[in-house]
């Protein structure tokens, strides 16, 4: 890229990195939505993923999650930290591994009231081969990963 061209471009940049910085990096977010806009109370009271709408929003964690219904926003409104994902939604077993990346919200499971989601099918298989030291690890990692 030429100078000129680079120049002109540093405002945006910077602009733009503000901008991300304004939003928690220890919520898996798209613009500032939760999971992308996945209903985060779906998966524990439907059993499966849910997106949710923009009309039925809260701010949480200092994002805004979206709900499919009116009974879920107040299910959550009600106990936040009850429905939130275990690692802020980012995949439970990147977390153990030290990393974090988004999900898939077909990959999910819900252990002791915990909800963990993970990138991929065959991701949450390898998560699944030893749940209790994935999660000693995820734990050990996620409070150098939250804000990084």
């Amino acid at each position: 890229m030429h100078r000129r061209t680079l120049l002109a471009l540093a405002p945006a940049l910077l602009a733009g990195s503000v901008r991300a910085e304004a939003f928690p990096r220890s919520v898996n977010h798209k613009a500032g939505v939760a999971l992308d806009g996945w209903d985060t109370v779906a998966w524990f009271t439907e059993g499966r993923p849910r997106r949710g709408s923009a009309a039925f929003r809260a701010e949480h964690a200092g994002v805004a999650w979206h709900f499919a219904s009116a009974d879920h926003l107040a299910r959550f409104q009600a106990d936040p930290a009850a429905h939130v994902p275990r690692y802020g939604g980012f995949c439970a077993f990147g977390v153990a591994r030290g990393y974090k990346v988004d999900i898939d919200p077909e990959a999910w499971h819900i252990r002791n009231g915990v909800l963990y989601l993970n990138y991929d099918r065959g991701v949450q298989r390898q998560w699944q081969r030893d749940i209790p030291g994935n999660i000693a690890r995820a734990e050990a990692n996620w409070p150098r990963l939250a804000d990084s």
